[in-house]
């Protein structure tokens, strides 16, 4: 949770503007809403999404002529909940929903410069199940780098008929850009908006997964310390290195394939006998030998080196994972695979 503000000298122009909205309360904050544009109604909203707890000592300052009142409340809060609970005072639910699809969604002003911010594997996954004139109608408006990498990731003959007709195509209609453009609002960005509300103890376990190992060891006992309920959490949404032993033989092959045999030489130079044995049993014999040689030829290495390497491994099961191409059982009885 963000520190409570207090110093009145750093707050900004918004930031002050969406204090004084939070402390009127909904009727009054609800007529000054219904008075702004939408791009005035977003800067408010984003503000006071990201604005944490404000210190009652700097309210009474900012906000003199409310100061008997503010000072009985104490302080507040603002949060995406309660932003939206205002803005659904004075105007309609869709257009509220449109609002807080933006804040909560990638950046940029327009469809096409947010889906520039959408992962890719996230965005392929969503086309894939698109017609292909669809798709390249996206692919046309979006940056040309990440349009490549979008058009990687789609299923190989989908993606011929998607360069057929985007070779093809002819300057699109008005109508069907806007057909498209609602069609990515109402139905991609939404849902996407509504999976970024994170678990704060899946975000923590994202990021421990990033660090090397002293100093997510370190930060773990700190937390147990502190709270051993939250470590506990968080320790088990971490995924590691030697979580792949979950991956069954079509996963752990799908991940060699995709897997830079540099970064694995070196991820399997730290690892356990186990999980080594795991990835050889998968390869042929001589890809196997020719990936110990590689592991052989690196000498000592640094255990930095194998922390980024292992890092770098795990990401690419998790996309893997995100975009269907392999499944990662948590080890419930329910996730066992029949044959």
């Amino acid at each position: 949770m963000p520190r409570a503000k207090e110093d009145f000298r750093t707050l900004t122009g918004p930031q002050k503007a969406a204090i004084l909205m939070l402390s009127l309360g909904e009727e009054y904050s609800s007529k000054m809403f219904a008075l702004m544009d939408d791009e005035e109604i977003k800067e408010i909203s984003q503000t006071m999404s990201n604005l944490g707890t404000v210190g009652a000592s700097l309210v009474e300052r900012l906000f003199v002529e409310f100061a008997d009142k503010l000072s009985a409340t104490g302080s507040l809060f603002g949060s995406f909940e309660t932003t939206e609970r205002l803005l659904l005072k004075s105007m309609p639910k869709d257009r509220v929903d449109q609002i807080m699809e933006d804040i909560r969604g990638p950046a940029g002003r327009t469809m096409w410069e947010k889906l520039n911010n959408v992962n890719e594997t996230v965005l392929a996954n969503y086309l894939k199940n698109e017609y292909p004139q669809t798709v390249s109608v996206v692919l046309s408006k979006i940056n040309s780098d990440h349009a490549a990498r979008v058009l990687g990731l789609l299923p190989e003959n989908f993606s011929m008929e998607v360069i057929m007709r985007m070779l093809r195509m002819e300057p699109v209609q008005k109508e069907v850009l806007d057909h498209v453009e609602r069609t990515l609002r109402s139905e991609f960005m939404a849902n996407l908006a509504r999976t970024q509300r994170r678990d704060p103890h899946e975000m923590m376990a994202n990021i421990f997964n990033s660090l090397d190992r002293a100093t997510e060891n370190r930060f773990l006992t700190s937390l147990e310390e502190r709270n051993r309920e939250s470590a506990e959490k968080i320790k088990s949404l971490m995924f590691t290195f030697e979580d792949l032993l979950r991956l069954d033989t079509g996963g752990v092959q799908t991940l060699l394939r995709h897997a830079p045999k540099e970064r694995l030489a070196v991820a399997l130079k730290g690892a356990s006998d186990t999980i080594k044995e795991l990835f050889f049993k998968n390869m042929s014999e001589r890809a196997g030998k020719m990936l110990k040689e590689d592991m052989e030829a690196l000498g000592p290495v640094r255990l930095r080196d194998v922390d980024e390497a292992q890092a770098a491994v795990v990401s690419l099961a998790k996309d893997l994972a995100n975009s269907g191409q392999i499944v990662i059982a948590e080890g419930k009885e329910e996730d066992e695979l029949v044959y």
